[in-house]
């Protein structure tokens, strides 16, 4: 039997649909609509896809957008204050800074600039120490949107083994607490483990966020398991696919994500969210 599909869009969709009827209940209450600035350095043809996606969900949710394109010379002082003066204004609830940034710019260094209670894309170490401690704040978007797909699977992790391939400080890491919380046995593997196949095998909850087209064979998968998988890459043909085996894993799998439709849409709706949610809560002006 094939796995059911966990449809990302769908999900997504439903989130989006939520956010912009939050935006209707602010302007209703007299509230400003929420903000968010969006920052892009250079020309990278992935990341413009991204930010343009981004920008576009914006507006069909209602927020106030404000587009900072800069040249990939611009140095790290400068990017500094922008984000500085961005963190100053008062109708702006969200700064994202997209990443990868070129090579002169210390991208840790521009992400704890942002003020913690702006940090919509929950990469701040204020936010992921939140996480770590479980008393979320503005939590990663991409692990916040993967556990918003088990749920509309009714999948509950509450006791299962989750195994999480790749420890990125974007994926990996957060969506492994984010498990944690939830009641899994959590297993992060990462390029020192040894025995990959073995611990793959095992999970009943499989996440894989490794950036390797099909670096996951489909035949190492548990039968019956939910597949998440976070990888997007472009084959020579121009085709995207994930990190694990499709076509063999869904023959396995209980449920699985596609790529694409799957993670990716919800890590731009739960940006969204987030942000309302920071406009709402943390700002409430």
């Amino acid at each position: 039997m094939s796995a059911k599909i966990i449809d990302g869009k769908q999900i997504a969709a439903i989130v989006r649909k939520e956010v912009s009827q939050g935006v209707k209940e602010r302007l209703a209450d007299g509230l400003r609509p929420p903000g968010l600035a969006v920052i892009m350095v250079g020309e990278d043809p992935a990341s413009e896809v991204y930010v343009r996606n981004k920008r576009r969900a914006c507006e069909e949710v209602g927020f106030k957008s404000i587009a900072q394109d800069l040249p990939d010379t611009v140095t790290q002082s400068e990017l500094v204050e922008l984000i500085t003066e961005l963190n100053k204004n008062p109708e702006i609830d969200g700064i994202l800074v997209q990443l990868p940034l070129p090579k002169q710019l210390d991208a840790g260094e521009i992400i704890n600039t942002i003020s913690p209670d702006k940090d919509v894309d929950g990469l701040h170490p204020y936010n992921m120490g939140r996480l770590a401690v479980r008393d979320p704040l503005l939590r990663p978007c991409t692990p916040v949107g993967i556990m918003r797909l088990l749920e509309s699977a009714g999948i509950d992790p509450k006791g299962k083994e989750a195994v999480v391939v790749g420890a990125s400080n974007m994926v990996g890491r957060p969506v492994g607490l984010e498990l944690l919380i939830a009641g899994a046995t959590v297993t992060t593997c990462h390029r020192f483990t040894e025995n990959l196949d073995q611990h793959v095998n095992r999970a009943d909850i499989l996440v894989v966020a490794v950036g390797k087209p099909g670096f996951i064979p489909g035949s190492w998968i548990k039968p019956g398991a939910t597949v998440i998988d976070v990888g997007i890459n472009r084959l020579e043909n121009g085709k995207l696919c994930g990190d694990i085996e499709f076509e063999t894993a869904k023959e396995n799998a209980g449920w699985i994500t596609p790529v694409p439709g799957g993670v990716g849409p919800m890590t731009v709706a739960c940006l969204l969210q987030n942000t309302l949610y920071a406009a709402n809560h943390l700002h409430k002006s």
